[in-house]
Formats: structure tokens, sequence, C-alpha cells
């Protein structure tokens, strides 16, 4: 094929998308776990808002599918160069050669141990204001502070809610000229670690302190860590980096999505761990295209060498 494809996201059904609609040949495999598969619904994507993430990925694979592009189930652990192809392997025990290849999954979210995050996570525990932050507007909202972060959160969330807890967890600097801002705008403290989340009927209903005592919340934002977890990048030689943030590490490529390594490209969360689903289609598109332009500049040199 023209290009290989690994993860059927929005950032990688984008890519493809654009790819297809340009006559290249495209093979799309996805593993089948997407990163927001938690979620009840997709939100900030203008048209789409709500859409559960299945059924938007569903829509995305008939949408590339009538262009000519094959989507697998699938997952690829390891890729090399063969003269100008790259040779990746699928799980499955296919073997695929590619001219490009696009990496958009991998992203993986570390979550702070304490009993019953994980559980929840995606739900009625959350890290994103604008990806969740509608759906508890008006509740009790607690932010587990990990790092400064936190403040930053609370601040976004007190738009949401009155009621906001920072539980200030095993944190303990705060910058105080914050904290007594926030304090002037209603947000409460809370000292002491949390021992683990509390629920009733699957629905969050607090947090148990390490002392016994109990915190009610109906909603918990926390703060990952970010990091990109993907045999396949590794095989490749493909290096991570710190990402700008300071929440974890990333793929870092030029504007037009190529990495340090000639013929891969990436976009989406593994590139941007911050980019919502609407963010991370656009990387996509743009991927898609300039993946595009390179490879008619390929065609192009090789036309005139053989002139």
């Amino acid at each position: 094929v023209d290009v290989l494809v690994v993860g059927g996201g929005p950032a990688g059904l984008s890519a493809a998308l654009m790819l297809g609609r340009s006559r290249r040949s495209v093979l799309v495999v996805d593993a089948g776990v997407p990163r927001n598969a938690p979620a009840a619904g997709v939100h900030g994507f203008l048209t789409r808002d709500g859409t559960p993430p299945g059924d938007l990925l569903a829509i995305g694979r008939a949408e590339v599918e009538a262009y000519g592009v094959t989507v697998v189930d699938d997952r690829v652990d390891a890729a090399t160069r063969i003269g100008d192809r790259l040779r990746a392997e699928l799980a499955g025990g296919g073997v695929v050669h590619a001219r490009r290849l696009v990496v958009t999954s991998g992203l993986v979210d570390i979550l702070p141990d304490v009993p019953g995050v994980a559980e929840r996570w995606g739900r009625d525990v959350l890290h994103c204001p604008y990806c969740h932050g509608w759906e508890v507007r008006d509740q009790v909202v607690g932010i587990l502070a990990s790092g400064p972060a936190a403040l930053h959160q609370a601040r976004l969330f007190r738009q949401l809610t009155d009621r906001v807890v920072v539980l200030r967890h095993t944190t303990d600097d705060l910058a105080p000229d914050e904290v007594s801002d926030l304090r002037r705008w209603g947000v409460a403290f809370v000292d002491g670690e949390v021992a683990c989340l509390e629920a009733d009927l699957d629905r969050l209903t607090g947090a148990r302190l390490v002392d016994g005592r109990r915190v009610a919340l109906e909603a918990l934002v926390v703060a990952p860590a970010f990091t990109v977890d993907s045999p396949l990048l590794r095989s490749l030689g493909v290096g991570l980096t710190d990402h700008p943030s300071g929440l974890g590490r990333h793929v870092q490529t030029d504007a037009a999505g190529r990495t340090a390594v000639p013929g891969v490209w990436a976009a989406g969360n593994v590139t941007d761990p911050m980019a919502q689903v609407v963010a991370a289609a656009a990387q996509g598109n743009r991927v898609g295209a300039a993946l595009n332009a390179d490879l008619v500049a390929e065609d192009l040199t090789r036309i005139k060498r053989s002139a």
C-alpha cells in the first residue's frame, strides 16, 4: 500500500479519509482499544456532540471505506525499513509493505494510584472540563491534587459548579496565593491523603481519607500523566520527548506530522496528549494531506530519474 495507518481512531481515520480521497491505497489497522472507550459521549465536536465514541468510529470507518480504504481489526507490533519501503508485521500474522507509515495510537493515561480511580475513569472520574465538565455542572466536584495542575483544574471546574473541593492528598506545594484566591471564590480545601473512592449503585459517592474521614463527592477530577507505550514505535527507533505541559512524554513531529525517522509520521494523542477528539481529527486531516503531497513529490522525482 501507499500508506499504512496504525490506529483507527479520529486521527487515523481522518488521515485515511484525506488519503483515500486522493486515490491512495491505504490500510488502517486498529487494535480496538480507543483511549476514550469508557466515556459515554464525545463532546466539543461540532455536529457530533454527545455521540458515543464507538458510534463515531463506526461512522468514520464507513466513510473511509467508501473511498477504497481497507480497515482491519489487528495490531502492528513491529516494523522495519527494507529499501524504500516499510515492512510491518501484524499480530495476526500478516505482513504489510508500505511507502509511508502513520502512527496514531499508543498513548497511555497513567492514573493516580488510588483504589477506585481506574474503575470509574471516564465516567465520574474525569480530567478535562471541556470533555466532561458540562455533565457534572452544579455537582460536588473533587479535585485530587497530585501536583500544581490541581489549582488550574479547580479554577476551570469552578466555572461549572460552586461546589468544588480540592483534596490535597499527597501534595503540599500548592501556591498559597492561589489557594487564598480560590478560597475567596468558594473553593474548599481538605487536608489528608485519599485512601480510596466509594461508590453506590455504580455512582461515585465520595472519597475516604486515610484517617477515616469521608468527603462526599459526585465527581472527581484527576491529573493523569501521559506517555506513549508503543512496541511499534520502539521497533522503528522513534523516541519520546517531554511534553511542554510537563504532564508526560509524547512523539515529537514537525508541523506536517513527520517524526525524526524517515517515512514514519504521527498524529493525534501520541503527538498531543491534550487534544480532544475534534483536534485529533483535525491533526489527522492535516497529516493525510501533507503525506499525499510528500508522495506526489516522490513520484515526480522518480519520473525525472527515469526520463
